[in-house]
């Protein structure tokens, strides 16, 4: 087997740096074949992923974290021929590794040895749009209150998982509601929202369990709607998703859909796989198991 390796060195509040010379021996060990690419700036393994030739490999493997293979995947899926990808892979280093949760990895040794077993399943990828060109993502993709948690987060990535934690504190106390009209293959929903999360997969900002029932390879992306509620509700309401009941709370509602529109007053930023990327308006749809990863 031969691999390219895309490592962002920056990745976990940069333990990538500290890791990857001990993926790499890894690798030697078990006689996996690899070239190593490290990335220099926040979007180069977009430009890295663009510049390989498949063909030439028998697995493109991201070293990082949720960001880091949101890019490698972009590279990948936007200047190549989908059909003609090789296994993607994720060596987990970053803050949050929620994708890589529902592949069975949770650690780098998860990832190497899912590398050495060679075994891989089908995941669906979703796209999403901005000034008309599509981007993807396999993890989720979301606005609102989501995206404000997440920029704090991104702050204080040094404190790991409870980052969020901290982001999700810290944003409540200036909680803020938007106008939204949302279409979900052709059933409309409007009115004051919260935040609404498109989950490919079915889990955010680490440990979060956003969408319990999202499968990453049947065809569907899982919708969790959030309207209005007060800071009590919304304090009493979190806690639950990290065992996924926060779906008792009558605010939040659970969709399934193929294809989504959505528009908001104001327009609010994205945060696909992670990362704040793009805004609304933007059209999302699903592409039933267009890749594969090792698992």
């Amino acid at each position: 087997m031969a691999i390219a390796l895309i490592a962002n060195p920056s990745a976990g509040g940069k333990k990538g740096s500290h890791i990857i010379p001990r993926v790499e021996a890894l690798l030697r060990r078990h006689r996996i074949d690899f070239r190593i690419f490290i990335t220099q700036h926040h979007t180069h393994a977009i430009d890295i992923a663009r510049n390989l030739t498949p063909a030439y490999f028998d697995g493109v493997v991201s070293l990082g974290g949720d960001g880091t293979n949101f890019h490698v995947l972009n590279g990948l899926m936007k200047y190549h021929d989908p059909a003609s990808l090789p296994p993607l892979g994720i060596i987990p280093v970053g803050s949050g590794n929620s994708f890589a949760r529902d592949l069975g990895i949770c650690t780098t040794a998860d990832g190497i040895r899912a590398l050495i077993r060679g075994e891989t399943r089908p995941v669906d990828v979703c796209s999403f749009t901005q000034d008309g060109q599509p981007w993807y993502f396999v993890n989720l993709t979301g606005f609102g209150f989501v995206t404000d948690v997440a920029q704090t987060a991104h702050r204080l990535k040094r404190f790991g998982d409870f980052s969020y934690v901290l982001g999700v504190f810290h944003r409540m106390l200036g909680l803020r509601f938007h106008r939204m009209k949302l279409e979900l293959d052709g059933r409309r929903i409007k009115g004051e929202n919260c935040f609404v999360e498109f989950c490919n997969s079915r889990y955010t900002g680490g440990k979060m369990l956003m969408a319990p029932d999202a499968t990453i390879d049947d065809g569907w992306f899982d919708v969790v709607v959030v309207g209005p509620m007060s800071r009590h509700s919304l304090m009493a309401t979190f806690p639950k998703i990290f065992k996924g009941t926060h779906g008792q709370n009558p605010a939040v509602q659970f969709y399934r859909a193929k294809t989504a529109w959505v528009e908001t007053d104001p327009p609010k930023t994205l945060l696909p796989d992670g990362e704040l990327f793009g805004s609304t308006p933007t059209q999302i749809a699903i592409h039933p198991r267009r890749v594969r990863y090792f698992a």
